[in-house]
């Protein structure tokens, strides 16, 4: 006996529900019967690049929570992105680089290159590239604003 025919025998014959899957005639079927595309539900699971350790203090994106930064990381709670307050890094995980440009910013000129979430593509901030002796300590770190992450794991 086809399983379908126990489902849908008030309905229909199962011959006639499930055309030669299942009819009268035909030999039992091993195993399940594949089901109906409407059934069937596919998603893509959220895999990011970089995993950061479940027992420190992390911050990650806001929009698809992919792991940014480790809390050890942060280096300055005191920038100033283009949308708000922002906070220096020395390391990010799960973040694309653009092409550098020259931008002039509240302490000077800089080369910057926008970064953005490898997972979601949304602009999170910028790499720095400094010019001036005094703006050295940017170099290659990252600026990530605050509207763009959430603390994550292990904050009270």
């Amino acid at each position: 006996m086809c399983v379908a025919w126990v489902l849908t025998a008030h309905l229909f014959p199962p011959w006639q529900a499930l055309g030669s899957l299942c009819s009268p005639w035909a030999a039992p079927r091993v195993g399940p019967l594949p089901l109906a595309p409407a059934m069937v539900r596919i998603s893509k699971p959220k895999t990011f690049q970089a995993y950061l350790d479940d027992c420190h203090r992390r911050y990650s994106c806001a929009h698809c929570r992919a792991h940014l930064a480790n809390h050890d990381d942060l280096i300055s709670k005191s920038f100033q992105g283009s949308q708000g307050r922002a906070y220096l890094f020395n390391s990010v995980v799960n973040v694309g680089c653009g092409p550098a440009e020259e931008r002039v910013l509240l302490t000077g000129l800089h080369a910057v290159a926008d970064i953005h979430c490898e997972n979601c593509k949304t602009t999170l901030g910028w790499k720095y590239q400094a010019f001036e002796s005094s703006q050295k300590y940017k170099e290659g770190k990252y600026i990530i604003e605050l509207n763009h992450m959430i603390k994550d794991n292990g904050w009270d």
